[in-house]
């Protein structure tokens, strides 16, 4: 592969899924312009018939269910059942930003004396959105769809790990109805990225991603205060089991949380906190036992796999660094993390304790659980915040009481109770503070971020006097 072209291929057989020529700076301003003449005219469209394509591309979406799944199962390497839900959040996008638009960004009116009170939002014009490869699909789509709908242009990179997903995305689009300067792709690596960033056209810049890069795009624009950028990154997830009489559901609770889509979501549990003694223990018993029965394999594979490879060999080296990393540490492992195909990103589920160890506060973005055991419920909460990520939390537990100190002292934007931590509701916002983004959540708050406020007042006829501090 030359440094001019990109190329992805299955993480599951090495086979090219899609090539071709790697964007650059030039190519990135040509788009941008696009998309700027083609701003006007999107942005004064009717609400109701922006509603209308973006409702045409929920129904190719289902109709394409399929096809859109095994694509992205052949581009990340994840199981056709994963796969297939991801397709239909694809679709489900669509109702849930019109009803988020309408709650959060629609039109309100007022008194105000002797005239209307007004408040409406108005797109910010070009907004540059910049996607992960973990769902090449469901996460840009989650900026893409609030803010077409508000009226703005977007100019689209997707990940160069996963572009056929994310060109299949834009198609989709346009064949519902976006004008082609609308809503554009830009395929290409870092060069492709920082363009689109820095560019003057570009009102507003949305992210998705790890930490260093968003790091980079906040440095990057710390001198534009105009642009609206929207950070949604990491986390070093904690898990907490405490007083939980069934080890059977909390084993499945915790390999739900680490282990789903290879470990690689922003919201999986990195760090599993359980108390010293027999209790922990149990947890473990039961963790490691169902631990050792998950399928590990190829997308498409029957019976299918619990997981799939990770994006490729990089990532899959960077995991077993990490492993080996935490037991130079002190770390013990109890379920070691170990390639399964030679040569092929596939590795079975790793789970150290770190307990007597001085593990770095980094996300592993892999299927790779730390497990942490402290002596009581204090030192748990104290350990579950001992990071400067605060993307998801969770706890299990049968005690209520125990979940509303959880709820009150952790510093998370997800926080949840007996369920996964990648468990999110798509009617709610998604985002958390420190590390984990910018205080800019998505989901069903990314319509705050695909518009800006406008308040008016507002008076049909010209009647106006000044009544003091004029000369008779």
């Amino acid at each position: 592969m030359s440094p001019s072209e990109i190329v992805s291929t299955d993480p599951a057989t090495g086979e090219v899924v899609w090539r071709g020529p790697a964007a650059d700076a030039p190519e990135a301003d040509a788009a941008v312009q696009r998309a700027r003449e083609a701003f006007p005219a999107w942005a004064t469209l009717p609400l109701e018939r922006r509603h209308e394509i973006a409702r045409a591309f929920a129904a190719l979406a289902k109709a394409r269910r399929e096809e859109i799944a095994r694509l992205l199962s052949r581009e990340t390497g994840k199981p056709f059942w994963e796969t297939l839900t991801e397709a239909d959040t694809v679709a489900g996008k669509v109702e849930i930003s019109i009803r988020a638009q309408a709650e959060r960004a629609g039109e309100k009116l007022g008194e105000a004396p002797g005239a209307r009170a007004r408040l409406a939002h108005k797109p910010h014009g070009v907004l540059a959105v910049i996607g992960p490869f973990n769902f090449p699909m469901h996460l840009p789509n989650g900026h893409i769809t609030p803010a077409l709908i508000a009226g703005n242009a977007v100019v689209f990179k997707p990940s160069e790990k996963t572009p056929a997903s994310g060109l299949l995305l834009v198609d989709l689009w346009r064949e519902a109805g976006v004008p082609e300067g609308v809503l554009q792709a830009v395929v290409g690596a870092r060069e492709a990225g920082e363009a689109l960033v820095n560019h003057p056209d570009v009102d507003g810049v949305l992210f998705t991603g790890g930490v260093s890069a968003g790091q980079a795009i906040h440095q990057a624009l710390a001198a534009t205060p105009q642009k609206i950028v929207a950070l949604e990154l990491g986390g070093n997830n904690p898990l907490v089991v405490w007083d939980a009489a069934d080890a059977q559901s909390a084993a499945h609770l915790i390999v739900q949380s680490a282990f789903v889509s290879a470990g690689q979501r922003c919201s999986c549990a990195r760090r599993l906190i359980l108390p010293q003694g027999a209790a922990g223990d149990r947890v473990l018993e039961a963790l490691t036992a169902l631990m050792d029965r998950l399928i590990v394999g190829a997308p498409f594979d029957e019976p299918q796999p619990y997981l799939g490879p990770v994006i490729d060999n990089a990532s899959a080296d960077a995991l077993l660094a990490a492993q080996a990393e935490l037991e130079g540490l002190g770390g013990r492992p109890l379920r070691g993390l170990a390639r399964q195909v030679k040569g092929k990103p596939f590795l079975s589920p790793g789970l150290i304790d770190v307990t007597a160890a001085a593990a770095p506060d980094r996300e592993h973005f892999g299927p790779l659980l730390q497990v942490i055991r402290v002596p009581d419920f204090d030192a748990a909460l104290a350990a579950a915040n001992a990071t400067r990520f605060g993307l998801a939390a969770g706890l299990i537990s049968d005690d209520e009481a125990l979940w509303r100190r959880f709820w009150t002292a952790a510093r998370a934007g997800v926080v949840n109770w007996n369920r996964p931590t990648t468990g999110a509701a798509g009617t709610a916002p998604f985002g958390g503070p420190g590390l984990s983004g910018n205080h800019r959540p998505s989901a069903y708050y990314a319509a705050d971020y695909a518009a800006y406020p406008v308040a008016s007042l507002e008076a049909e006829t010209v009647d106006f006097r000044i009544s003091t501090g004029l000369a008779s």
